[in-house]
């Protein structure tokens, strides 16, 4: 299939570029500068010039293409809502050039908020909905496209997408342990978060993308549950450092804006996902890596 893919440069986008182009697919990036550019093309993806906000240029490229992989995201923590706003923009834009078409367009999503006391599975809907709503309740509005002739796939990213150069929330916690001296976790570290290395999740991404029905959620998950406090351990066993409890309201203060997400638990099961795709993950587990030196670089 010829893919597009937005968020090609990105963590997870560029491992994803690299699985597609090793399995015969061949792969449009979009970049926003010339170094993105340059970097696809060394990867042997084609280029298309652009971003997020520009609305008419995500319609043709969707529409040029056999399939579509949403993975770009602002990101933009100082204005969540300029954030939530270009990812609905761009969810609308990209279903609605693809509808009536049955082609595949799987888009990236989250974990958080689906439910509480217990891992989340495939068959929990997402809360949010409306343009207000988290990531403008884009799942929502994507699956709805399932309907008008678009093989729409959520694929909800573990919010720990782990490997060595990860710059993401394992490497802003090691960043914090190494900036106060010690490895921190909030109040008795139950908080438990999935995670998944970075070359499994992009082999679930093209196993999605190449099988998976229209209305698919998949659980982009290795780990079901990895608790915050053997997080904190393992960053504090491989920087050498004492681990210990702080009081969650002093987590903004001592890890930054990652401090808003530390205390959330974001566990969640996969069987559907793997059963679907028949895949087992293969890469190291998430404690493997920072026990590895994965995060030296942090």
């Amino acid at each position: 299939m010829h893919v597009f893919v937005t968020g090609a440069t990105g963590w997870i986008g560029s491992a994803v570029v690299d699985e597609l182009l090793d399995t015969g697919h061949v792969v449009t990036g979009l970049a926003r500068s010339d170094a993105a550019a340059t970097a696809l093309r060394r990867q042997g993806a084609l280029v298309r010039r652009g971003d997020l906000d520009d609305l008419d240029g995500l319609r043709a490229a969707a529409d040029a293409a056999e399939a579509v992989v949403h993975l770009g995201n602002k990101h933009d923590w100082s204005n969540p809502a300029e954030t939530i706003r270009s990812e609905r923009a761009a969810v609308e834009a990209i279903a609605g050039a693809l509808a009536g078409s049955d082609r595949p367009f799987l888009f990236a999503s989250v974990l958080s908020g689906l439910v509480q006391g217990r891992p989340a599975t495939e068959a929990d809907p997402s809360p949010a909905v409306g343009p207000d709503s988290p990531r403008g309740g884009s799942e929502n509005l994507a699956l709805e496209y399932a309907a008008k002739g678009v093989r729409v796939i959520a694929a909800r990213f573990a919010p720990s997408v782990h490997g060595a150069g990860d710059t993401g929330f394992v490497a802003n916690l090691v960043a914090a342990a190494r900036r106060h001296g010690v490895s921190a976790y909030l109040g008795a570290g139950t908080p438990a978060w999935a995670a998944i290395h970075r070359t499994d999740a992009a082999r679930v991404v093209r196993l999605g993308l190449e099988g998976a029905p229209a209305g698919s959620i998949l659980h982009v998950v290795a780990e079901e549950s990895v608790t915050t406090h053997d997080i904190a351990q393992a960053i504090g066993t491989t920087l050498a450092l004492p681990v210990t409890s702080i009081a969650p309201g002093d987590a903004a203060e001592h890890f930054g804006f990652v401090g808003r997400f530390f205390g959330l638990t974001m566990s969640a099961a996969n069987a559907d996902t793997r059963r679907l795709l028949a895949w087992s993950p293969s890469g190291p587990t998430l404690l493997e890596d920072i026990r590895a030196g994965a995060y030296d670089h942090a």
